[in-house]
């Protein structure tokens, strides 16, 4: 079933879980997704990147994932993740999406504040709940929009610059009325390139000042330890997606190698089903099963 963001964080809240958030650019992948969801019964959310608008535009994928989540025998959140503008995040809005992640990280503090309380206004009016970003990750996740607005990285071991000030929290909900904070504690876009040095404390400290949900972008990678410390120190939604895309990419290329000669449908169905496995294994982890 269709439901709000809210909603599946609140399940998550009372039942101290974090709710998976899978990008889900193709049908392999949104398939894959929702059966392992349905298997568990877990809530779940499937989430379309602006930075996907390339590979497949939301006009084409967006209607799909809320007609598939509206049939879902779980509870299923359709999530824009990343959205890098005003007008884009209405356009999801428009096609049924019901949360936006507006991302005004890399702006200016009260750049980044009045843009996000624009769209939380209008996500609001139209029953959309919404997700914003205090603190950035160090490897930037976004289009060409972004780039023309693209932030200066830091020097190595300079990362912590880009972490969420705990200081800054109070104001930024106040000033921006989102539902959900994504926050910056030493997590990364992508693979990882070596082994990840999260700030445990940080969240802590994070959660001591508020008690709305708060969202771990960067999920993949991480140790099944690390991720239940940081569910226990109250991270509710995490963001899941590089290492599952991974899988299924390295299935078809062995799909590809070994086989002489075959038909497309079975490399996809391949992939599928190794995505689906990873699927599994990251809900069972983040749901404490």
């Amino acid at each position: 079933m269709l439901v709000g963001l809210k909603e599946v964080l609140e399940e998550g809240k009372r039942r101290q879980i974090a709710v998976a958030n899978f990008n889900t650019p193709n049908l392999e992948s949104l398939i894959a997704v929702l059966e392992a969801a349905e298997e568990l019964d877990v809530p779940v959310i499937i989430a379309h990147a602006q930075l996907h608008e390339r590979i497949v535009p939301i006009d084409r994928v967006g209607p799909m994932m809320v007609e598939l989540a509206k049939r879902s025998k779980t509870r299923v959140c359709v999530h824009l993740d990343h959205g890098e503008d005003f007008e884009y995040c209405k356009r999801a809005i428009d096609f049924g999406f019901t949360s936006i992640m507006i991302d005004f990280s890399d702006l200016p503090y009260d750049e980044n504040t009045k843009g996000t309380r624009m769209v939380t206004d209008y996500a609001h009016e139209h029953g959309v709940d919404v997700e914003g970003e205090l603190g950035a990750l160090p490897e930037r996740e976004g289009s060409e929009a972004m780039d023309v607005r693209k932030r200066e990285q830091p020097a190595p071991g300079d990362e912590r610059e880009l972490y969420t000030k705990p200081e800054l929290v109070g104001d930024f909900l106040e000033k921006t009325n989102v539902d959900a904070l994504a926050i910056a504690f030493g997590a990364v876009h992508g693979l990882y390139k070596k082994e990840p040095n999260l700030d445990m404390e940080l969240i802590t400290e994070i959660t001591k000042k508020t008690d709305i949900p708060l969202v771990m972008h960067g999920g993949s990678g991480v140790s099944d330890e690390d991720y239940r410390e940081v569910i226990r120190r109250g991270i509710r939604k995490i963001n899941y997606y590089s290492y599952m895309a991974y899988a299924g990419y390295a299935k078809a290329k062995e799909i590809v190698n070994t086989v002489e000669a075959d038909y497309y449908h079975n490399i996809g169905y391949g992939a599928r089903q190794v995505m689906k496995a990873d699927a599994l294994r990251i809900l069972k982890v983040f749901s404490h099963m």
